[in-house]
């Protein structure tokens, strides 16, 4: 086949080499060296640095040692990112100054919206923020928010949460079922003085931060490396609005603990997990929303089974209406 009739080598990244590419830098690794003329299908592999030029052979190639290649390749991602995060971070300190120049009426003004991004800078200005509160914070803190790998970032939140407490300011915190008994979580309110409170839910919203109602930071993206700063006075109503009717709906934890009761071997996870279930969700959605691993969603699903007598998923919905767990309140 000659040059012309070959065809076009298919775009890619190096996280998804080609067929081509794959089997031939394996073939080089495998032989020590390849000829130029046998790479003249896969350019990729010295476009993603995985080949290069023989010292005592110039019209032959090397394979780069993989942990080399995988090395490099990771940095120029890394590099990449970073790239971005600065572009957003240009982007977003540039449109906040179009918006408050549209705004007339709040010149002088903090913007009502603002996109912050890197977790760093969040962090920051959600900490400046709350050194100036004196009323209340109100925190829906979805999943594994407060167990993170950074223990000085949990210190530092909880010295800004104290500073907030010795102030005579008040905090709310709303989490899932799945943390009542998290060490972490737990560890918080055994340091915390003051008038804090924390209450639990089957399924709760995506993190919310409301301080005292004049400012409110939501994620603006799915890894919570943006964040989306809200000072309109109509929408920090409708989060304190949304707050409080999940808050009177939820289960004290702290500081008074309240259990909600087992009915008919059914525990109150179960039932949350039987709801989804009659709904059809899948195994990983109902994980995902109720903050638990899959596998530990599919034990429940099984004891679920077990209690119920069910020999299939098509019964076990059938044995759950049947049942009546979801016709108590809970």
């Amino acid at each position: 086949m000659t040059a012309q009739a070959r065809a076009p080598h298919p775009e890619h990244g190096p996280e998804e080499l080609c067929p081509a590419g794959t089997l031939l830098y394996r073939r080089a690794l495998d032989g020590g060296r390849v000829t130029e003329r046998e790479t003249a299908a896969t350019p990729c592999l010295l476009d993603f640095g995985l080949l290069q030029p023989s010292l005592d052979a110039p019209d032959r190639l090397e394979p780069v040692p993989p942990v080399v290649a995988l090395h490099r390749l990771l940095r120029t991602s890394q590099e990449r990112i970073a790239d971005e995060r600065r572009r957003e971070e240009r982007l977003a300190e540039t449109f906040t100054a179009f918006v408050r120049a549209s705004s007339p009426s709040t010149a002088g003004e903090s913007a009502v919206l603002r996109l912050l991004s890197g977790k760093e800078r969040i962090d920051r200005t959600i900490g400046e923020v709350m050194a100036e509160a004196t009323d209340q914070v109100l925190t829906i803190q979805p999943h594994s928010t407060h167990i993170g790998p950074d223990p000085r970032v949990h210190e530092a939140a909880l010295e800004r949460d104290q500073a907030l407490l010795d102030r005579g300011g008040r905090i709310r915190t709303l989490y899932q079922h799945t943390l009542r008994h998290a060490p972490t979580v737990l560890a918080r309110y055994e340091r915390l003085r003051g008038d804090v409170r924390a209450r639990t839910l089957d399924e709760v919203t995506d993190r919310l931060i409301v301080v005292d109602r004049s400012a409110a930071y939501i994620p603006a993206n799915t890894d919570r490396t943006m964040a989306l700063e809200v000072r309109h006075p109509a929408l920090i109503a409708y989060f304190v609005n949304t707050f409080d009717r999940l808050w009177h709906l939820a289960t004290p934890m702290y500081p008074q603990a309240v259990h909600q009761p087992t009915l008919n071997g059914i525990t109150p996870r179960q039932r949350a997990i039987a709801a989804l279930l009659v709904e059809g969700h899948t195994d990983g959605d109902i994980a995902d929303r109720l903050g638990m691993n899959v596998r530990t969603a599919r034990v429940h699903i099984a004891k679920l089974a077990a209690t119920l007598g069910s020999e299939s998923r098509a019964q076990l919905g059938y044995l759950i209406g049947r049942s009546g767990i979801l016709d108590r309140e809970g």
